[in-house]
C-alpha cells in the first residue's frame, strides 16, 4: 500500500477525519486527489501527523509546526535525523513553557493560599494593586520578553527561563 485514503490515515493515526481535513487546510498535511476527487496520501503522512499531535500536546501553535513540517523533504520519506533537527528547534520554546508551570506550580499556593482568590484587594500578595500599574494580565507569571522578540501570543516567552526568577511583590 503505498498510498493512504483520509479514512485509512485516520483509522492508523487515531485522529478524526475532521482533522485531518483541516490539518490539510492549514497546511499541515498534503493529499493528492484522484480522478475521483478522492483525498489520498503519503505513507509519511502517519509521521507528520504524530508530528502535529505531538506538538499539539506540549502546547506549540500550529504555526510553528507547519513551519517546522515545511522544511522536511518532499520528495523522500523524513529520516530520524529530519525529525531530530525539527524537534531540537522546539527546545528553547519547551524550556520556556517548562520554566512557566513550574513558576506556576510553585506559586499558586501563594496567589490563593489567604483564601480570598483576588489579587486586587490581597494585601499580602498585591498590596494596592501595585501590579495592576504594571499592565493587564498576570503579572507575576510574566516572564521577559525584551530579549527573545517573541510577540506573538499573550503569554510571552523568554530567553534562558530556568535561570530567571520572578520577584514577588
Amino acid at each position: 500500500m503505498s498510498e493512504l485514503t483520509v479514512g485509512e490515515l485516520a483509522a492508523r493515526s487515531g485522529v478524526a477525519v475532521s482533522a485531518l481535513h483541516f490539518y490539510e487546510s492549514k497546511g499541515l498535511l498534503r493529499s493528492r486527489r484522484t480522478r475521483g476527487n478522492q483525498r489520498r496520501y503519503a505513507r509519511d503522512a502517519l509521521r507528520r501527523v504524530a508530528f502535529i499531535r505531538a506538538g499539539q500536546r506540549v502546547g506549540i501553535p500550529l504555526t510553528m509546526i507547519r513551519e517546522a513540517l515545511a522544511l522536511l523533504p518532499e520528495q523522500r520519506t523524513p529520516t530520524p535525523e529530519d525529525w531530530a533537527r525539527l524537534s531540537a528547534g522546539w527546545r528553547e520554546e519547551l524550556d520556556i513553557r517548562i520554566e512557566q508551570l513550574r513558576l506556576l506550580r510553585d506559586g499558586l499556593t501563594d496567589c490563593i493560599g489567604c483564601g480570598c482568590l483576588s489579587l486586587e484587594r490581597c494585601v499580602l500578595v498585591n498590596p494596592y494593586d501595585r501590579l495592576g500599574r504594571q499592565g493587564p494580565g498576570a503579572r507575576r507569571w510574566r516572564l521577559s520578553t525584551e530579549s527573545s522578540g517573541h510577540k506573538s501570543c499573550d503569554v510571552p516567552a523568554a530567553t534562558k527561563a530556568t535561570k530567571r526568577k520572578l520577584p514577588l511583590v
